[in-house]
């Protein structure tokens, strides 16, 4: 899990910036410190979408009608981590991003 954390929602940004779907100021220009809130805000929804999944996975009762194979569990985890980065990181994701951005950005 210390890889999500290192999330790569920013790398993947420049598909469509998280400027322009979350918080701009009146000259249409973010601050350092709004876009630093703007990627915490976005690594936020990524790591709580990838626990959703981990959560909802778990609850599938296990049965005998597949093999167990020795990654399956690997592969499910990074399966997870990316299609919620990928998710938390172009458009709107959630909405839970703009929703904290907005919350957050009067204390900057």
């Amino acid at each position: 899990m210390p890889d999500m954390l290192k999330s790569t929602a920013g790398s993947n940004a420049g598909a469509l910036p998280l400027a322009r779907t979350v918080g701009l100021n009146e000259q249409g220009a973010t601050t350092d410190k709004e876009k630093k809130l703007e990627k915490a805000c976005t690594d936020f929804e990524a790591i709580l979408v990838y626990y959703m999944f981990k959560t909802m996975r778990q609850s599938i009762p296990k049965t005998n009608f597949l093999k167990q194979s020795a990654g399956k569990d690997a592969y499910e985890m990074m399966l997870d981590q990316k299609i919620a980065e990928d998710m938390a990181s172009k458009g709107k994701g959630a909405g839970m991003q703009k929703a904290l951005y907005e919350q957050l950005k009067g204390r900057l």
